[in-house]
């Protein structure tokens, strides 16, 4: 019974230690960001998620802490700092909202354009003359 609390207790302090870092540079990779992030504390981890179909990251990752100070120290020295050019946006990191958007409620054929694309495609046209009439 005393986990529940603890384990809710532990994901914040994961948040309040994780910080997000968006506008990275294409060149900027794992080691290089654990460099730039490593001087203000002991790093958990360090992770930049990669574009599944280009291979490339997406130009954000996330930097874990092993100190909710380090993190914090971090955010106020790394924002709007410059890596590669580019200006970093450094903040604490949000969980996800595991929230669908809108657009992903919405099923495939309410888009008018591909069901018109569909019925194209398996030699079927839309009587136009019918759809005013």
């Amino acid at each position: 019974r005393a986990a529940g609390p603890l384990a809710a207790m532990g994901e914040s302090n994961i948040q309040k230690r994780t910080v997000y870092v968006g506008g990275l540079a294409d060149e900027v990779d794992r080691k290089v960001l654990e460099g730039a992030f490593s001087r203000f504390g002991d790093l958990k981890s360090v992770e930049i998620p990669q574009d599944v179909k280009t291979g490339k990251h997406r130009g954000f990752g996330f930097v874990e802490f092993l100190e909710i100070e380090d993190a914090e120290a971090a955010i106020d020295n790394m924002h709007l700092a410059e890596l590669f050019g580019r200006t970093l946006r450094v903040n604490l990191a949000r969980a996800p909202s595991n929230k669908p958007s809108e657009a992903s409620n919405r099923p495939i054929w309410a888009d008018d354009f591909f069901y018109r694309k569909r019925l194209q495609d398996e030699g079927l046209g839309v009587d136009e003359a019918a759809l005013e009439g």
